[in-house]
């Protein structure tokens, strides 16, 4: 990944299922600005679907998406408040 993820929060939700992820992630979302990268590190298989659908509902960008041996590694970007 490029020099974002050098300055983003890093989130370790691996070992929870779903919907914990997408929960904890959102409610950490709330606590951060706008525009604030977030590093998800995950090991549900479900969270390649979910934790995009999620950022697409809520107005997050999703600026990388990588499988990893033990599941997905996602960096966020917080959108706007709305």
């Amino acid at each position: 990944m490029g020099d974002t993820s050098d300055t983003a929060a890093v989130y370790d939700l691996r070992g929870l299922k779903c919907p914990l992820p997408v929960l904890k992630t959102r409610r950490r979302l709330k606590d951060m600005h706008s525009g604030d990268d977030l590093l998800i590190e995950t090991s549900d298989p479900l969270a390649g679907i979910d934790i995009p659908h999620f950022c697409r509902e809520d107005g997050h960008t999703v600026l990388s998406s990588e499988k990893t041996t033990d599941g997905h590694r996602f960096l966020i970007r917080k959108g706007p408040v709305a």
